[in-house]
């Protein structure tokens, strides 16, 4: 095992503990508990708390995103495991201003037992809470059956448009059905080129041969649709925009903004080339780009490899995925 840590058992208390401190006018645990973090002025009055969750393994997934035009809030698992609803409830409480706090967070079945256990012991203490899964890997379930889908990189829409309705004063009801919107019109698509190592298992936990790739393979190791050897980036990129455009049934004169992630050990440099080619792919479409983030936005520790997000965007949409934001990880003027 080829990792810069001091030992497995501390690896995640030791980076939540330093992202603390290099962050310290930006960032607060709550109670104490490194797991459970918040942006330093919450709860912001009268506004509606965006919070999130999940296993460590992914930045910036999920802490990278809590700031201003964002998230309020967040709970932090060991790598690849899920919070305990006892720290959402504290970030909840931590959150809340009155105006209630959104749940926003990825369809895994860990996730969604805890963050719905934190939710009914919020309810119990009256704060009202709603959740949004993302559930956007189009690999991980056929259309029709998006409700069974994983959530990947493309959460990182959802986290925008919620974060930027909130900061512009609307209600909760208002930022969930903005937010919902959303959701319906995102899609990822990912590849994979090598596996990862948990520093507490210290071997791969699965295998990509040198010289194949597997798409679809999801950001824990979930099987993909499918092992191939190693292709060129533009048919690479070619698969995963096609898929995305017949799953989402883009059309001639939609407007999209798009997402080119690395999952770790893939550099920007491939990430542009990715890009070069998803744009000619979309404007064969006669499909207008109208906003691009390229880098690393949801990881998988080392694994090389990257998701292309695509979200169909109106006026709306739109205004909101433009609007300025400031977190650790993220700043948009």
């Amino acid at each position: 095992m080829q990792k810069i840590i001091n030992t497995p058992k501390e690896f995640v208390n030791e980076m939540l503990d330093g992202i603390l401190q290099a962050y310290p006018t930006q960032l607060k645990s709550v109670e104490g508990d490194t797991h459970a973090l918040v942006r330093a002025d919450a709860p912001v009055a009268k506004k509606v708390g965006i919070t999130t969750g999940g296993g460590s393994g992914h930045l910036p997934l999920f802490l990278g995103y809590v700031g201003k035009g964002l998230l309020d809030g967040v709970a932090v698992g060991d790598v690849f495991q899920s919070p305990t609803a006892e720290q959402m409830l504290a970030v909840t409480k931590q959150v809340n201003s009155g105006a209630g706090v959104l749940y926003i967070y990825g369809n895994y079945g860990g996730d969604v037992m805890n963050f719905d256990f934190a939710a009914e012991m919020a309810a119990a203490e009256g704060i009202r809470v709603e959740t949004i899964l993302g559930a956007d890997d189009v690999a991980s379930a056929p259309k029709g059956e998006e409700s069974r889908r994983r959530g990947i990189a493309g959460i990182f829409f959802l986290y925008k448009v919620a974060g930027a309705a909130a900061a512009a004063g609307k209600s909760l009801d208002e930022v969930v059905a903005v937010t919902r919107k959303a959701a319906a019109q995102t899609r990822t698509m990912g590849v994979a080129l090598s596996p990862v190592t948990l520093p507490t298992v210290g071997h791969p936990t699965f295998e990509v041969k040198p010289g194949e790739m597997e798409i679809g393979m999801g950001i824990h190791g979930e099987p993909g649709i499918k092992k191939t050897k190693l292709e060129s980036a533009d048919q690479i990129t070619e698969q995963l925009v096609s898929a995305i455009k017949d799953d989402l049934d883009l059309k001639s004169g939609d407007k999209v903004c798009v997402l080119v992630n690395s999952l770790g050990a893939t550099p920007p440099e491939e990430l542009y080339i990715m890009y070069r080619h998803a744009k000619k792919v979309l404007t064969g479409y006669g499909v207008n780009v109208a906003r691009v983030h390229v880098g690393e936005f949801a990881t998988s520790l080392e694994m090389a490899g990257a998701s292309i997000s695509i979200i169909r965007v109106d006026d709306e949409l739109l205004s909101y995925i433009n609007a300025p934001a400031h977190t650790p990880f993220f700043t948009q003027a």
